[in-house]
């Protein structure tokens, strides 16, 4: 017995062996017209065992790349896309650059600086003590999202204040949202049936059985007066 240990390694083994195979023998066809044929034979094998991605974009030229890395890029067919080369296949991905950025408060994130940014920019009064009441109430949350204490408004101001670099006019009146408004989670939706009342089971019950009855006298008194006599 062979076991797949002791085979090949199989390049791609999501295709399975038997694809491997069929790629190996193609490499042995001599004739270019009848090993390019074997090769679209291949790849539409290679196509039905994930049918769900026909309708992917460049499924096609995935599964002709995988055909190429099969044979170890030494396929030579006339293929309908550039086939791709190992020192591609073998190239290191470029270098992600993260960002540097300073956040102040990392439990407040980066988006509430743009935030006080953005108010700086405003003139319109109105827009401008909309966005800082709804400021307020995003760092409220996330200060309570990150901390898990309750914390009280004097402390969002001043940080707005620190944020801002210098006192900003809050809105007269202004009060922040309480932490239950804030932290709720969303209710589940209420199911589509009707709920059934108590109540009405009950009275449903109470009028089969009167019309049991009423119908059972009605039958008794049917029964009578069959059986009386006519005079």
């Amino acid at each position: 017995m062979e076991y797949n240990t002791q085979r090949k390694k199989l390049l791609l083994p999501e295709y399975g062996r038997n694809i491997q195979k069929m790629v190996d023998h193609i490499l042995t066809i001599e004739n270019r017209e009848e090993r390019t044929r074997a090769a679209k034979t291949i790849i539409d094998v290679m196509g039905n065992l994930y049918p769900h991605l026909r309708d992917v974009p460049d499924f096609r030229h995935k599964l002709w790349d995988h055909l190429a890395i099969m044979a170890g890029f030494k396929l030579d067919i006339d293929s309908p896309y550039p086939l791709p080369s190992i020192d591609k296949l073998k190239e290191k991905p470029a270098k992600i650059n993260y960002s540097t950025n300073r956040i102040r408060y990392r439990h407040y994130g980066k988006s509430v600086e743009k935030l006080i940014d953005k108010i700086k920019e405003l003139e319109n009064p109105e827009q401008k003590r909309a966005l800082i009441v709804l400021t307020a109430n995003h760092m409220k949350k996330s200060f309570l999202t990150w901390n898990k204490d309750s914390v009280e408004d004097e402390q969002i101001y001043d940080d707005i204040n620190t944020y801002y670099g210098s006192p900003i006019i809050l809105p007269e009146g202004m009060t922040l949202s309480n932490p239950k408004e804030l932290l709720q989670k969303k209710s589940k939706p209420s199911s589509n049936k009707p709920a059934m009342n108590k109540n009405n089971g009950k009275n449903n019950k109470r009028d089969n059985g009167n019309y049991t009855y009423h119908k059972k006298n009605f039958k008794n008194n049917d029964q009578q007066g069959n059986n009386k006599n006519p005079n």
